[in-house]
């Protein structure tokens, strides 16, 4: 009895939660090694299925860097990366696009139509919701560097990523795009999770990391900040407390949120269920870092109408 009574509990905390985020999108980045675990992405994909069925709209975008890793140690090619980006060469394409869309991409969907949920695969070889143009970096010198056939997002079809939410149908989006001359392109998965977020106007984009969060300490899992302003994301990066590949990350989330998400989180995958412990809970299990209160905007000369969405809360 106590047992049921405590679910009946844990039931009655996540309505509020519920009601709120009924007809929301929320943009889900699947990446990192919650991909190489099946029982960490079972569980996952389990908790994306729930959100569904419950009244929200996931949508979930894609990496696939250590399946594509093996798929190229198996053809005889050897990775390389520039300013953490892979060099990608009609050959490397190739295994990218098939690895993606063929394997990962139709798993994902096989998945979710295993837990009771429908999904709809959209990319180059279905139908393609990302466009972008070729990615140009430049060394310390100002010299253009070649990658090859990679990409940076420029446009997201929403109207039929939209369609297939409409139809009770889980969008399920690899990180390839089409270019301007229709050659396919290899992009950043966390670029374009939030290259969709930014065209849905999401309430919610989640990646799903290695790690708890951000933490004031980086090798330091206690040190979890559950809840971040915009404001505090800056202090922290100016103060050196956010670095390394997390740095990118933050300053890109703020980016994000002043395109008009309404909030981000970052948590960690291969907790169980942690999807639904993050969005679902008074506390969360992660870190939300969300726009500035309109009183700090006023004051920092932010823009001083944040998404209505914006509510200060711990992990919600």
């Amino acid at each position: 009895m106590l047992v049921a009574i405590e679910k009946a509990e844990i039931l009655v905390e996540a309505m509020q939660w519920i009601r709120r985020f009924r007809g929301k999108v929320t943009v889900i980045k699947l990446g990192g090694s919650v991909m190489e675990s099946a029982s960490a992405l079972d569980g996952l994909l389990l908790d994306v299925v729930f959100m569904e069925t419950v009244g929200m709209r996931p949508v979930v975008v894609h990496g696939g860097g250590a399946a594509i890793n093996r798929a190229m140690a198996e053809s005889g090619l050897q990775p390389r990366f520039i300013q953490g980006r892979r060099c990608t060469c009609e050959r490397t394409l190739e295994i990218v696009e098939r690895v993606l869309t063929q394997e990962i991409c139709a798993d994902l969907v096989r998945r979710i139509s295993g837990h009771g949920g429908k999904a709809r695969p959209l990319h180059t070889g279905t139908t393609p919701v990302l466009f972008g143009e070729k990615l140009v970096l430049q060394d310390s010198q100002g010299n253009s560097l070649d990658l090859g056939f990679v990409g940076t997002v420029t446009r997201v079809d929403e109207k039929t990523i939209l369609a297939v939410l409409e139809a009770g149908e889980i969008p399920v989006i690899p990180c390839l795009a089409i270019g301007r001359d229709g050659e396919k392109l290899n992009v950043n998965a966390d670029t374009a999770a939030m290259a969709v977020a930014r065209a849905l106007r999401a309430e919610k984009l989640v990646f799903l990391s290695d790690v708890n969060g951000v933490r004031r300490k980086k090798d330091d899992p206690y040190s979890l900040i559950p809840s971040l302003s915009a404001s505090e994301a800056r202090e922290l990066i100016r103060s050196g407390a956010i670095e390394g590949g997390m740095l990118p990350k933050i300053e890109a989330c703020l980016e994000t949120l002043a395109a008009g998400v309404g909030k981000i989180h970052i948590i960690d995958g291969r907790v169980p269920h942690s999807l639904l412990l993050e969005v679902y809970t008074d506390r969360g299990v992660g870190t939300e870092i969300v726009p500035d209160p309109p009183s700090q905007a006023v004051v920092s000369g932010q823009n001083t109408s944040p998404p209505a969405t914006w509510a200060q809360g711990a992990g919600n």
